[in-house]
């Protein structure tokens, strides 16, 4: 384990202290009084509480939402201002990044240097970029064709205005990026939201409330309550004055919260679960190979909806690549995300370890080879960095999400075989391609089943590409024009002239 390093002085100032929810730009005490505490999944120790909301809280949360949709002050503002608005965000996140960042190390676990260079910066590009999208919002001219009036003239074009209340919900695993993905195109539109995060880790959306009203945004239009997912999160999906929904999260969860939305027949978009396929084609450079799927799998401790959890490698490689990033593994250094040297923080919770662990358990038991890792440890969550080789495809390991840095790697022998074992799988989020055979490859995207095909890299997101999945992998999209339709309604006005 490595030594301690202290966060800065402001960070533990805001991580300490006892946190209400965000509504109406004040931080406001459950209406109840309940509280709930998180902790530090480094050691395990209690960091701070937040409020616990239930349903009247969300009940006021989305009230404020809807009071600031429908103002003045927020409904008939121009784009823009919501333009600038979301710059001066973006501004102050760019101030505040290391507060950020530490907070994610202290709440997530993740390393804070890595956090600052990819969670956070990623999340000021991607309000930047959506801020460009506020002013650019446009419907279209039709010339229509109304044969029961011939000798009328008409005037027909769209428009597209904003959903209304958004309720937003994300998971743990990159609490503020996620965050910034549903508030910036919301915002961008014209839409008030109420968000809650994942129970275990508000702290950097709630420091992100606070910029929020710095900012200058009116009051209701964006809100946050803190609470668990069973209670607060399901009063939000059945809202019935909540208009869209987004969530990000398990397949699990998703389903439920999108037959809530059914109810009500409120606008969806569903960013789920994944087990993505990382393939490697005989051709392709083997340690670049090797160490691309290595931080495939092991990025973000293996916590990502798109991580390359599954691995096939031609047969003529295939011990090649799996020795290599074995040895990657291997060199791994596991510790405290405040120290600039660790490699690899702790698993989210005693939970999502014990969980990870099974698996890796299971896979001892089915005969499967541990070319490396496979053991937890403590305090903290921690698990080791893991490769199974000599497992079949069948095997839960490889058809079911594990979520954490396990990686099970399959040989296979021609092209048409790793096509059907890469589609042989409920999820279809991302996929990757390492090759530098481009005019096979561009066969090969096509039939792969997913939702994002990267080629000699993984897991590789830009502001303006479009991101979500086929299959169980959810609904809809995240990001690019996309990600801003799905937070408008689109309108036909038709004018007999």
């Amino acid at each position: 384990m490595s030594k301690q390093f202290s966060p800065l002085a402001s960070t533990l100032l805001f991580a300490q202290r006892q946190h209400g929810l965000f509504i109406n730009n004040q931080s406001q005490a459950a209406i109840s009084g309940a509280t709930m505490e998180l902790e530090n999944p480094a050691n395990g120790e209690f960091l701070c509480s937040v409020a616990q909301a239930d349903v009247m809280d969300v009940d006021r949360a989305v009230h404020a939402a809807k009071n600031a949709f429908e103002g003045q002050a927020w409904g008939k503002m121009r784009p823009r201002e919501r333009q600038n608005l979301l710059w001066r965000l973006a501004d102050l996140m760019e101030r505040d990044a290391q507060i950020l960042a530490e907070l994610e190390c202290l709440n997530n676990g993740k390393s804070a240097q890595v956090a600052l260079v990819m969670d956070v910066q990623l999340s000021i590009d991607f309000l930047r970029y959506m801020a460009g999208w506020a002013t650019k919002i446009t419907g279209s001219t039709v010339d229509v064709s109304i044969p029961l009036i011939p000798d009328a003239d008409f005037h027909g074009f769209t428009r597209r205005e904003p959903a209304g209340v958004v309720g937003a919900i994300v998971a743990w695993n990159f609490p503020l990026l996620l965050a910034c993905w549903k508030l910036a195109p919301a915002l961008a539109t014209g839409c008030s939201m109420v968000l809650k995060p994942a129970d275990e880790t508000p702290l950097s959306v709630l420091k992100m409330a606070e910029l929020v009203q710095e900012a200058g945004y009116p009051e209701g239009v964006f809100n946050v309550i803190t609470g668990v997912g069973s209670i607060a999160g399901a009063a939000l999906s059945e809202h019935p004055l909540v208009n869209k929904l987004t969530f990000t999260g398990s397949t699990q969860v998703g389903q439920i919260i999108g037959k809530a939305a059914l109810d009500n027949m409120t606008r969806i978009t569903l960013e789920l679960g994944g087990k993505s396929p990382t393939i490697v084609l005989a051709d392709a450079n083997i340690k670049t190979a090797a160490a691309g799927a290595a931080n495939a799998i092991f990025f973000n401790h293996g916590q990502v909806c798109s991580a390359g959890s599954r691995l096939y490698v031609q047969r003529e490689i295939f011990d090649q690549v799996v020795e290599e990033i074995a040895a990657i593994a291997n060199s791994m250094q596991l510790g405290e995300g405040m120290d600039p040297s660790t490699d690899m923080g702790p698993l989210i919770s005693s939970k999502q370890q014990k969980r990870v662990q099974r698996y890796i358990d299971q896979g001892k038991a089915l005969g499967a080879k541990i070319v490396c890792g496979g053991e937890s440890f403590g305090p903290g969550y921690f698990v080791q960095p893991t490769v199974i080789s000599e497992i079949n495809q069948s095997s839960p390991l490889v058809q079911e999400e594990i979520f954490g840095p396990v990686l099970v790697a399959i040989p296979f022998d021609n092209i048409e075989e790793v096509i059907e074992l890469a589609n042989d799988n409920p999820y279809g989020l991302g996929a990757s391609i390492w090759s530098n055979d481009l005019a096979l490859v561009h066969r090969l995207i096509p039939r792969i089943k997913s939702g994002s095909v990267w080629v000699n890299c993984h897991s590789a997101l830009d502001p303006a590409l479009p991101f979500g999945g086929y299959k169980m992998s959810g609904y809809g999209r995240e990001m690019g024009e996309e990600a801003i339709f799905s937070y408008t309604e689109h309108k036909s006005v038709l004018i007999r002239i």
